[in-house]
């Protein structure tokens, strides 16, 4: 059992757990495997610059080259490594409070490490015997200014630049103060939208709003899109691998419709194809496939198993329900740059307001809910629950999903923070709700135990 990693990569708080010291023995491990040209980027969070020294220490030491692309979001990087480079580093937390960093190790397809190489990792870090090589044949340090511009042009060859540019589209773009700074506002105005911006001011303290694009950290973007008569609201994580979307009506649209309506589209663009997403994604996933000759693999939650099930099976298209759109002929990871750009593509090409091509997706009401747990209890917990719901229809890919005949709810370990999360599905919404607050309950009535 891995003791570092979770979902995907190491995430503590900054300086306390995650030191220096920390990072550049992590990052020599990682690179004595690599021994190549691995790329270093991360989002901008204050203590990234930090780390991302430290990282590029440890593996210079390994005897890797180092490319430092700077600040930038997590799919750039992907993107780098797997055209150019033979791995890379990502320093960030994603989502997650100011106070924490993380570290990302991604493959040389730029898919997040398999689950023997970070065992591999955690053994030479624990038995203290990564690779240090002699004074003569540390690696070198380089740069590649170029790599975002790249980066942006591919995204818009990817998409219908001259409808989007017809369609001339108002967009509010709150980039939350992290990476997508340095990507979508540039995109957007690129393709010939008129974009108003919100925290789109590189800032590692986030003082304009928490990190991640949940409904009651976007009021204000709400606001701003009703107020202006946007045609859209966009917003991103701290990484800039998620995309959540506000419709011309000011409603919070959850991550799995607009996933859904992203696969609606390529599905009918390529005559039908293999779409992978989690256990924790909505039905509307698989109705959609059927309707649109389109297969459907589910996984365990985590972006880097879509995408190496996407790679391994040549998928269409993939994803999560947290507006993490996977479109694995250009990156294998969620990328909000071109699932933004997708999306604006949809609406200029059918003429129609996001609202009415959501209100065209089969209709399924959604909670989220979530709990405190220390880590060290989630295993015993999440065993008490699965014997306790046995009499129902489960699924134990990931968690526990207890499947009725009126919805689902599913109730698994964050591999990132130590809470709970349960998510829950139905034909009401007074019935999601219902099913999420048994979901919690359960984690509750074993937690005070």
């Amino acid at each position: 059992m891995k003791k570092l990693f979770g979902t995907f990569g190491v995430r503590r708080v900054a300086n306390t757990e995650l030191t220096p010291e920390f990072a550049s023995k992590l990052a020599a491990s990682y690179g004595s495997i690599v021994k190549g040209k691995v790329a270093v980027g991360g989002d901008t969070r204050t203590t990234t610059e930090m780390i991302k020294h430290a990282v590029i220490s440890g593996l210079l030491s390994s005897g890797c080259d180092v490319v430092d692309l700077g600040f930038l979001p997590t799919p750039a990087v992907q993107y780098a490594v797997r055209n150019y480079y033979d791995g890379g580093v990502i320093i960030t937390a994603s989502h997650n409070p100011p106070k924490y960093n993380g570290i990302k190790f991604v493959d040389s397809d730029g898919i997040g490490t398999p689950d023997d190489m970070e065992i591999e990792i955690e053994k030479m870090f624990f038995n203290d015997n990564p690779d240090r090589v002699s004074w003569n044949e540390i690696g070198e340090v380089e740069t590649n200014s170029g790599l975002l511009e790249e980066y942006i042009e591919n995204v818009i060859n990817r998409v219908d630049g001259d409808a989007i540019r017809n369609a001339k589209l108002k967009v509010i773009v709150d980039c939350g103060s992290g990476a997508a700074c340095f990507t979508t506002p540039f995109l957007l105005r690129k393709l010939g939208c008129e974009v108003i911006t919100m925290n789109c001011q590189p800032d590692g303290f986030f003082p304009g709003r928490n990190p991640e694009p949940t409904e009651p950290n976007l009021k204000e973007l709400i606001e701003v899109v009703k107020a202006t008569g946007a045609d859209l609201g966009v917003a991103h994580d701290g990484d800039a691998d998620r995309t959540i979307c506000i419709d011309e009506e000011g409603n919070f649209v959850f991550g799995d419709k607009s996933f859904a309506l992203v696969e609606k589209y390529m599905l009918k663009e390529n005559n039908g194809g293999l779409i992978v997403t989690t256990v924790a994604t909505s039905s509307a996933i698989y109705d959609i496939a059927s309707e649109y000759n389109g297969e459907v693999i589910a996984t365990k939650v985590g972006d880097l198993i879509v995408a190496r099930e996407l790679k391994d099976k040549n998928g269409l298209f993939g994803g999560e329900e947290n507006g993490g759109l996977i479109f694995p002929d250009f990156v294998y990871g969620r990328d909000a740059a071109l699932s933004t750009a997708k999306i604006i593509e949809i609406i200029a090409k059918t003429g129609k307001p996001l609202s009415i091509l959501i209100e065209e997706l089969p209709v399924y009401y959604s909670e989220k809910m979530k709990i405190e747990c220390p880590d060290e209890l989630k295993q015993e917990i999440m065993q008490k629950i699965a014997e306790e719901t046995h009499e129902f229809e489960v699924d134990t890919t990931d968690g526990v999903k207890i499947i009725k005949e009126d919805g689902w709810v599913i109730i698994r370990p964050s591999g990132t923070e130590p809470i709970f999360r349960c998510f829950a599905e139905a034909k009401t919404l007074k019935e999601a709700k219902k099913m999420a607050e048994w979901g919690i309950s359960l984690v509750s009535k074993y937690l005070n135990q």
